[in-house]
């Protein structure tokens, strides 16, 4: 396979990755699946990661989503990774 294939595969693979995340998150449904307040969250987010409250946003929100994470293994022990149903597409709560 050529580098530009593998590369191409790499960069698919991740943004796949990031979808899942609006997807576990429950941003599509909350949002209706309305892609301009999807990119407004999203400018929303950077604009606080850059102000000068960056630094304690980043540690607030990694935390949080380790927490995110733990909650949805604990839940799905055993279970392959699919398209998660309709019930699952809410928020994490802490």
């Amino acid at each position: 396979m050529r580098t530009w294939q593998v590369e191409r595969r790499k960069r698919t693979r991740h943004l796949i990755e990031l979808g899942g995340l609006v997807i576990k998150a429950g941003i599509v449904v909350l949002t209706g699946d309305d892609r301009a307040i999807i990119l407004g969250a999203l400018l929303c987010m950077a604009d606080k990661l850059k102000s000068d409250q960056g630094e304690h946003t980043r540690e607030l929100w990694a935390a949080k989503g380790r927490q995110a994470f733990e909650a949805y293994a604990a839940t799905h022990k055993g279970e392959t990774e699919s398209e998660p149903s309709e019930a699952e597409h809410v928020p994490f709560r802490s």
